[in-house]
């Protein structure tokens, strides 16, 4: 499923078995999550770096060929194709242990194609192996949406048994309220659509109010899953004195004006996160198999890939969208 122009559908196309080149490894895909930051390359809240493209970055599948000097993987190895796939290794950032932060860092489904196709490539020391029970479809989500989670529940610095808030309840958010609880936490949803909502309170959330309600009790801390800025004057103000919000995604609407004393004194912090580091991955893997954690998710066909855009552009996804291959 190829974007040919932002803005426009996605159009179904036989293309050449792509080949892998030195380092990397051809995948055979099983299932390919859909993620929102696909919607901002599709939709043109992103700019193109390359057209025409394959989207989709939270991929698994099979190892089907190897290029010259691949030593890490084999074939029939299941792997996950993440959202990053380069990093220089040289620069101050990769030096110390801040890869997500490289300036030439690179993407799969943005700077490459990526899992929306029958075979993917990926450089083998930025794929994941994936052993454990889950099946591919299952396993998608973790990818993206549960990585960029951890990411934010760990910059979030959370206290032992802290009160948690998650503004907005899509992919990521379900992935870190179960791990939340998983950790100990109390987590509360503030959702503008009553299934998700639902969805969290069936899941273990303490409480779920609607868009511009405040949780029942002070927070410790706050992830914006949502990309309206508007939403991160709210997060502060649920935060308790020393509380930290975190903004999770990659793009976001104006914040408006900010309170200086109703929302940033007591030493509130406002933290972002980009990317995600290799480390990242490897522990959300562990956090997940840890708390026997299986992503709630949504199944479509890969020449449905239009429809799954739609359905997370309207909110009409519970969980997260999956581009199931076997279906």
């Amino acid at each position: 499923m190829v974007l040919e122009r932002q803005g426009a559908p996605l159009a179904r196309r036989e293309v050449a078995s792509p080949a892998p080149g030195p380092g990397e490894v051809r995948v055979r895909i099983g299932a390919c999550g859909v993620c929102r930051t696909d919607l901002h390359v599709v939709d043109g809240e992103l700019p193109a770096h390359r057209l025409p493209l394959v989207p989709g970055h939270q991929a698994v599948g099979r190892v089907d060929a190897l290029g010259p000097g691949c030593t890490l993987l084999r074939p029939g190895d299941r792997v996950g194709i993440p959202w990053l796939r380069h990093t220089c290794g040289h620069c101050a950032y990769c030096r110390s242990h801040r890869e997500n932060l490289c300036p030439f860092s690179r993407y799969t489904g943005w700077d490459e194609d990526g899992g929306y196709a029958e075979e993917a490539v990926v450089p083998e020391a930025y794929a994941y192996p994936l052993p454990g029970p889950l099946e591919d479809a299952a396993v998608a989500p973790l990818l993206c949406a549960g990585i960029i989670g951890w990411r934010a529940l760990k910059r979030a610095e959370l206290p032992s048994g802290g009160r948690l808030g998650l503004y907005g309840f899509g992919s990521s958010a379900h992935v870190v309220l179960a791990l939340a609880r998983h950790l100990g936490h109390e987590v509360h949803i503030v959702s503008r659509e009553a299934r998700h909502r639902a969805l969290a309170l069936r899941l273990g959330a303490v409480s779920a109010g609607g868009a511009g309600e405040h949780p029942p009790v002070p927070l410790d801390a706050a992830i914006v899953f949502a990309p309206a800025g508007e939403v991160v004057e709210a997060a502060l103000r649920a935060v308790g004195p020393g509380g930290t919000v975190v903004t999770a995604g990659i793009t976001m609407t104006a914040i408006p004006a900010l309170d200086y004393a109703a929302c940033l004194f007591h030493e509130r912090q406002l933290r972002s996160v980009e990317a995600n580091t290799r480390e990242d991955g490897r522990e959300l893997l562990a956090a997940a198999a840890a708390a026997r954690f299986t992503p709630e998710v949504t199944r479509f066909p890969l020449n449905q890939a239009n429809e799954a855009l739609r359905a997370l552009r309207e909110d009409r996804v519970a969980g997260t969208a999956v581009l199931d291959l076997a279906l």
